[in-house]
């Protein structure tokens, strides 16, 4: 296979839909790219294939303009579209769906939609949500859209993100690993739309590590090895050995290691037996595993396969008999002496921001420690013995793990299930995105594994795979074993039969343990607004008690106190909660307001000219912005982190007011003053100007770019980079709106102290933090309500009063309010925890 096949040049002579000349790329360098050429033909599928690291992944960056060539040239319909980004890839056509999906876990299903898609895509018949329901019935995929993707399985969000690529009808398809997590039906579902979409002339660039999805769908391909191109030809002009070979630079033997054989050795000491077995999604599973066997768990996504291996990992509850080696094991010696490999590599296998060292060793601590101390020389053998065993490529044991190949990733997922010494072995997709030369690597690590005594359990969507690996093969259909094939039964007919053949009936699933499909009032109690409720109904309960002890609570005068009191905490929290659900925090807010004040009180003073006191309020904007730029500016430009970079400003703040005023002074005019304090009987006139705010943007948060933008941002900022959203430039304006809303704030403490008082405003952050808190925004960013905060800044000041009412001390409102934080840390945590263990137990 070379470049000159006269097949490859009549195709070269009709115009490219995208042409990639001299690509180059290099990292720290290492060539990642090196003068790679590809052309895509319109109308055609382009298949790209080559091990993990090849640079498949990097070219299809540059392809989307999320990654900068050092050198080359793009051009789109013989056009030269220069550096590309994201935001132009796809005004010029380019779309692609990622290996990893780049949805938003803490975002609606439409709000995904409508972030990642032009505005006109939705503007359809029915309006926005009839728009979104077509697109995903489009590519099969029945979900609410009102649903948290979060709540989603792999598979479903694939599917949403083959669905936005569909969508925009592009001119260049780019499809990387589309159909890793999918079963058969969505992948022959998914194979017609491709064919659909070429026929209307689409280029499709497809990048598969399944040779058969090459015969069945490319019209041509191109081989990368080490970043560089190895060749393009038609497919129907070469062989699938000529293909593995310039693949992996050699020759493969064989791509699966041999099996046990019939007359398996009995000394290995252990084998499983499932007596009866029982769980959500899954029942009565009966099974005898010879020792040294690899079991495979075959059947149509979703029938109960993955639900049946987090149950033999611990991971879920069941009845019944796992029996390791004659012994029955339960939930809980399962948990800790069986390993599990999760089928989601990224979300459940590997902690991301961990070296390869600490991924590998953190399930086997205890063998390295000497008393409580770990021994350091003794776990960087073990593991780089291990690691080496494995022939994990990586710069060293500690890069960060997210810089290897999915491949190498994987293998240091089996490293650590190997290292923490199992009783048993528990794969679920094992290789799942990775390439050949990998693929075999990794069968034959699990081969010798079982050799070794460990059993093996392997659940693959690929029945080829199952069928070459495998010495025991249960399919299931519908949470129920329905075939066990052995020997030369295993093969892809009989399990495909089987599965599809299937006359079995739907289990009954108790209703606590059934996968997780909210309506009605679960679905609320699951939304950004249940904290918000919660919080206004403790409030209507404190306020109704207090008031029975002591009737003076509901006096005008009271009232005035405390919403007067709660507007000034509100616009602090409000500026808060923009920081909070970008993934950040401002712990400058605090004493930004008292600064603005002690500014403040060298111009709205009693006998100032109205320009003076115009121009005084007008510095005060003009600071705050700049404050707010800083702020953005260390954080997103300086990479500090959000703690270093406002605590910074806290500091700083706090200086320059004690140089401008080392002591109280500057008192702030009297009519200022009650024009800030003005109310309409018991409702502060201010009171009302931020419930309007609060209104204002909750509204902008849920229904315009910019709220759903910040919470994208917070949510997944990796993600939200790969939709298009401009991360920097996003997180940047919303320090800046914190800002502003500090300055109004400030407004209030200047009506509320009347004195410019360098020491004043400091103590406000953490009440900004634990009003935000107390109003349900998570502290990970991405979501959360602005009217929860205004709610919880009128509680806090609701309890404050509520101590002198009461007769109590002056510690009881810390008191109270550390028991505020705490029950609401201890409610929104668990609520969110609970939630990740159903969204992990469907998929």
């Amino acid at each position: 296979m070379n470049e000159t096949l006269p097949e490859r040049a009549a195709v070269a002579t009709a115009p490219a839909t995208l042409a990639m000349r001299g690509i180059t790329k290099t990292y720290g360098g290492v060539a990642a790219l090196s003068d790679v050429s590809v052309e895509i033909a319109a109308g055609e599928v382009h298949a790209i294939l080559g091990e993990n690291g090849a640079g498949k992944s990097t070219l299809m960056n540059v392809a989307t303009g999320g990654t900068q060539p050092d050198a080359g040239t793009i051009l789109v319909a013989g056009e030269d579209v220069g550096a590309l980004s994201p935001r132009s890839a796809a005004a010029h056509g380019i779309a692609i769906v990622h290996q990893h999906p780049a949805v938003l876990p803490d975002l609606t299903v439409l709000e995904n939609l409508e972030v990642a898609l032009p505005a006109s895509v939705l503007k359809g018949e029915g309006g926005r949500a009839a728009s979104a329901r077509r697109i995903l019935e489009r590519v099969g995929l029945d979900v609410d859209l009102r649903d948290r993707v979060e709540l989603m399985t792999v598979a479903q969000r694939h599917l949403l993100e083959i669905a936005k690529a569909f969508a925009v009808e592009p001119r260049v398809l780019i499809l990387d690993e589309p159909t890793a997590p999918l079963g058969d039906d969505a992948v022959r579902h998914f194979f017609s739309l491709v064919r659909d979409a070429v026929g209307r002339g689409t280029s499709v660039v497809y990048i598969t590590h399944r040779m058969a999805e090459v015969r069945e769908l490319a019209d041509r391909v191109t081989v990368l090895r080490d970043g560089r191109t190895r060749g393009t030809a038609l497919v129907a002009d070469v062989t699938d050995d000529e293909l593995l070979s310039l693949i992996v630079g050699r020759k493969l033997d064989s791509t699966f290691p041999p099996k046990l054989g019939a007359a398996a050795d009995e000394a290995f000491g252990h084998d499983l037996e499932l007596v009866g077995l029982s769980g959500p999604g899954f029942a009565g599973i009966d099974a005898k595993v010879r020792r040294g066997a690899i079991v495979g768990i075959a059947g149509v996504v979703g029938n109960g396969q993955t639900d049946l291996l987090r149950a033999l990992a611990g991971l879920e509850q069941f009845d019944g008999e796992v029996r390791v080696g004659g012994t029955a094991r339960s939930g809980r010696e399962l948990l800790r002496r069986a390993a599990y490999m999760p089928s989601d590599r990224h979300g459940e296998g590997l902690a991301m921001s961990l070296s390869v060292r600490e991924n590998a060793a953190i399930s086997a601590l205890k063998s390295f420690t000497a008393g409580p101390l770990l021994r350091r020389p003794r776990e960087v053998e073990t593991v780089g013995g291990s690691l080496r065993s494995l022939a994990v490529k990586a710069p060293s044991m500690d890069a960060p793990v997210g810089a290897l190949s999915g491949g190498n990733q994987q293998k240091v997922v089996i490293s650590r299930a190997l290292l923490s010494d199992p009783v048993l072995l528990i794969a679920d997709e094992p290789t799942q995105g990775v390439d050949v030369g990998a693929r075999a690597e990794i069968y034959g690590i699990l081969r010798e594994a079982s050799s070794r005594g460990i059993p093996v359990v392997v659940a693959s969507s690929d029945t080829k795979e199952l069928e070459g690996l495998c010495d025991q093969v249960l399919v299931m259909s519908r949470g129920q074993v329905v075939a066990t094939l052995e020997g030369d039964d295993i093969t892809e007919e009989r399990m495909v039969s089987a599965a599809v053949g299937s006359k079995a009936t739907a289990i009954a699933t108790p209703e606590a343990l059934r996968p997780e499909h909210p309506t009605g009032l679960r679905r609320f109690v699951q939304s950004d607004f249940a904290p918000s409720v919660l919080v206004a109904a403790l409030i209507v309960v404190l306020g109704a008690f207090i008031a029975a002890q002591n009737g003076a609570f509901l006096s005008t005068f009271n009232l005035v106190t405390i919403l007067t009191a709660a507007t000034a905490v509100g616009f602090l929290a409000l500026g808060q909660n923009i920081a909070l659900l970008t993934g950040g925090i401002d712990l400058s807010v605090g004493p930004l307001a008292g600064f603005l004040v002690v500014v403040a009180s060298f111009f709205v003073n009693d006998g100032k000219p109205v320009g003076t006191v115009l121009l005084g309020l007008g510095l005060m904007l003009l600071i705050a912005i700049a404050v707010g730029l800083v702020n953005g500016g260390l954080i997103r430009g300086a990479r500090f982190t959000p703690i270093a970079a406002t605590l910074a400003l806290y500091i700083a703040l706090g200086g320059f007011a004690l140089l401008l005023r080392p002591e109280q002074g500057g008192y702030i005019s009297q009519d200022f003053q009650s024009f800030v304090t003005m109310s309409f009987g018991p409702i502060p006139l201010f009171f009302i100007v931020l419930v309007v705010v609060a209104v204002l943007l909750e509204l902008a948060l849920r229904r315009t770019r910019w709220g759903w933008r910040l919470r994208a941002a917070g949510s997944d900022e990796v993600a939200a980079r790969t939709v298009g959203v401009a991360v920097d430039r996003t997180v940047v304006l919303g320090y800046v709106a914190t800002a502003a809303l500090v300055f109004l704030s400030a407004l209030m403490f200047m009506g509320q102290y009347g004195v410019g008082d360098p020491t004043q405003g400091s103590a406000f952050t953490l009440t900004s933090i634990t009003a935000v808190v107390l109003g349900g925004t998570s502290l990970l960013g991405g979501r959360g309500t602005f009217i929860g905060p205004l709610l919880g800044a009128l509680l806090l000041q609701q309890v404050l009063s509520a101590t002198v009412f009461l007769g109590l001390g002056t510690v009881f409102q810390y008191y109270f309010q550390g028991a505020l934080i705490l029950v609401a840390a201890i409610v929104y945590t668990t609520g969110r925890i609970r939630r990740r263990r159903r969204r992990a137990a469907v998929e």
